[in-house]
C-alpha cells in the first residue's frame, strides 16, 4: 500500500496534521493507498508558494511561447505514462480502464492544445477618439487559481482547468476530491519533471471543510475553478462573491436525450445507452431523461431494454467490461434511495432497480442498469440529478412538446437530439436551453470547443479558446504622444 504526500513548491510534504486517510478501491473494497489529511495550515503554505511563484522571475519572465514549451513537455510525459496514470485513476474511482485510458490520452492533447494557444492571446491597438493619445489593450493572468475537482474524472476535469490557467500565466493550487487524489499527485510529479518552476503547480489533499473551504476563502486566491454538484457550487459562488473572486463552475445536469420517430433507432438506442450507462451514469452530462416520440415509444423502450440488459457488468480493470462499480458508498446509497423514490412516486421500473452482488462484482458497490417508464417531468426522478445508471423515459408528441419538457428543469448542461430531418436538428438546437447540444451523437467532448451550462449547470466555459479567456484579465493602457495644454480640472 502506497502512502502519498502532498505536492507544494515542487516538494513532497506530509500534512501539517501528520495524519492520513484511506483510499478504497471501489471494485475490491480494499484500502490501497493512504492520502495526507490536509488542513488550513497546508492551504496557507500552498497558496503562499503559488503567490511567490507568480512574481518569481522563473515563471513571471517566461514568454508565452516558453510557457507553451513547458506544457508540451508535460503533454509528452503524460503520453509516456498513460498506462500508469490510467491504472492509478481506475483503482481510485472504479471507472472502466478502457475509458480512463482514453481520457488520459486526451489529457495530453489538452496540454498540447493550450501549449499552442499560449502565445496566440493577442491584445489590440484601439483607434481612440482623442488626439495625441495611443491606446492599447493587453491581457494578463489573474493570479493564483484554485481548482477544486471531482471524483468521477479526476485527471480530465482537472486538466480542463489546469491547461488554460497555466497557458495564461497563472499559478495554481489544486484540491482533488478526497475520494480520488492519487492520479493528480502522480500528475504533479510530472509537472516537476517537465521543468515547471517551484510553486507554479501545487496539489493539496483532504476534505472539503478542512481544505476546500479555507482555500475558497483565502484572500490571495484570485479565481476558483470548480466541478461538482450544484449545491456545493452555489456555496462556493456565495463565498467567492464576498471578496469578488472570479469563478468558473461546471455543475450538474438533468440532460434530455430526445428521440424522434424519424431517427435511426438502432443508433439512437446506442446513444441513449452511452448517455446514461456509460461511466455507470456518474457523469454530469448524463442523458438521464430520455424523451421518446410517442408513436415509437414502446418499440424504442423494448430495444433499449434488450441492449442495456445485455451489458457486461463487473471488474472495471477488464477491457470487456461495460459497466463498472459506483465510486463511493455515499453515492451508492444515494442512487438506491432515488430508485425507491421513483418507484414510490409512480414510475414503472422495467429494467434493473436493484444492487448487484456475487462473485462477478467483487466487493464492489454495483447497481444494475435501471430504466423507468411512466415518468412525468414533474417527478423527482425527472428533476433531480441522480448521478448513477438510472434512466427516466418520458413520451412526447411534437417538437414543441419535446422542447417544453426538455427545458422544464433548473439545469441546462447538455441535450441530445436524434433525427434524420436537418431542419428539425437546427430548430431543436436553437431552442434547447443547454450549453451543449449533440445531434445524432451523445457524450462527445473536445479540447477545441467550449463546454459548460445554462442555469444551475454553471458559470463560464471550459475548452476551446473561450477557456483561456476565463483565466485572463484585460488592461487598457493610455500613452500620451503629444502633450496638450488642457484644463486640469476637467475630464479629458
Amino acid at each position: 500500500m502506497k502512502r502519498y504526500q502532498m505536492f507544494i513548491n515542487n516538494e513532497w510534504v506530509d500534512a501539517a496534521s501528520g495524519q492520513w486517510f484511506e483510499s478504497i478501491e471501489p471494485y475490491s473494497g480494499e484500502v490501497w493507498a493512504e492520502i495526507p489529511k490536509g488542513g488550513a495550515e497546508d492551504v496557507e503554505k500552498a497558496v503562499q508558494a503559488a503567490k511567490a511563484a507568480l512574481d518569481a522571475p522563473a515563471w513571471r519572465d517566461l514568454t508565452a511561447t516558453q510557457r507553451g514549451a513547458l506544457l508540451r513537455r508535460l503533454a509528452d510525459l503524460v503520453s509516456t505514462n498513460v498506462a500508469r496514470l490510467a491504472e492509478t485513476e481506475q483503482r481510485d474511482n472504479g471507472k472502466l480502464i478502457a475509458e480512463v485510458s482514453g481520457q488520459v490520452q486526451n489529457v495530453a492533447q489538452w496540454f498540447h492544445y493550450y501549449a499552442g494557444l499560449a502565445d496566440k492571446v493577442q491584445g489590440a491597438v484601439v483607434p481612440i477618439n482623442k488626439p495625441g493619445v495611443f491606446n492599447y489593450i493587453k491581457h494578463e493572468p489573474l493570479g493564483v487559481v484554485a481548482a477544486i475537482t471531482p471524483w468521477n474524472s479526476p485527471l480530465a476535469l482537472t486538466v480542463w482547468k489546469m491547461a488554460p490557467a497555466l497557458a495564461a500565466g497563472n499559478t495554481m493550487v489544486i484540491k482533488p476530491s478526497e475520494y480520488t487524489s492519487t492520479s493528480l499527485l502522480e500528475l504533479a510529479a510530472l509537472t516537476k519533471e517537465a521543468g515547471f518552476p517551484p510553486g507554479v503547480v501545487n496539489v493539496i489533499t483532504g476534505f472539503g471543510t478542512d481544505v476546500g473551504e479555507p482555500l475558497v476563502r483565502h484572500q490571495d486566491i484570485a479565481k476558483i475553478a470548480f466541478t461538482g454538484g450544484d449545491i456545493a457550487g452555489q456555496r462556493i459562488n456565495e463565498i467567492a462573491a464576498s471578496d469578488f473572486k472570479k469563478v468558473t463552475l461546471e455543475l450538474g445536469g438533468k440532460s434530455a436525450n430526445i428521440v424522434f420517430d424519424d431517427a435511426d433507432l438502432d443508433q439512437a438506442v446506442k446513444g441513449a445507452v452511452a448517455g446514461i450507462f456509460g461511466a455507470a451514469g456518474q457523469t454530469c452530462m448524463a442523458g438521464s431523461r430520455l424523451l421518446v416520440q410517442r408513436n415509437v415509444h414502446d418499440l424504442f423502450v423494448e430495444m433499449l431494454i434488450k441492449v442495456a440488459g445485455e451489458a457486461v457488468i463487473g471488474d472495471p480493470a477488464r477491457h470487456e467490461t461495460q459497466v463498472g462499480p459506483i465510486a463511493t458508498e455515499a453515492q451508492f446509497r444515494k442512487i438506491l434511495a432515488y430508485i425507491e423514490i421513483a418507484k414510490n412516486g409512480g414510475a414503472r421500473c422495467v429494467l434493473g432497480g436493484h444492487a448487484l452482488t456475487g462473485a462477478a462484482y467483487g466487493q464492489g458497490q454495483f447497481i444494475a442498469p435501471t430504466i423507468f417508464t411512466g415518468v412525468t417531468n414533474d417527478m423527482r426522478i425527472a428533476q433531480e440529478e441522480v448521478f448513477g445508471p438510472v434512466l427516466a423515459v418520458i413520451p412526447f408528441d411534437t417538437e414543441d412538446d419535446a422542447l417544453r419538457i426538455a427545458n422544464d428543469t433548473m439545469f441546462g448542461l447538455a441535450a441530445g437530439v436524434w433525427t434524420s430531418d436537418l431542419h428539425r436538428a437546427f430548430y431543436m438546437s436553437d431552442r434547447l436551453k443547454a450549453g451543449t447540444v449533440w445531434v445524432n451523437n451523445y457524450r462527445a467532448t473536445s479540447f477545441t470547443t467550449p463546454f459548460g451550462g445554462y442555469k444551475r449547470s454553471g458559470i463560464g466555459r471550459e475548452g476551446g479558446v473561450d477557456a483561456i479567456k476565463e483565466y485572463l484579465q484585460t488592461k487598457s493602457v493610455w500613452i500620451t504622444t503629444k502633450p496638450a495644454k488642457a484644463n486640469a480640472f476637467v475630464l479629458g
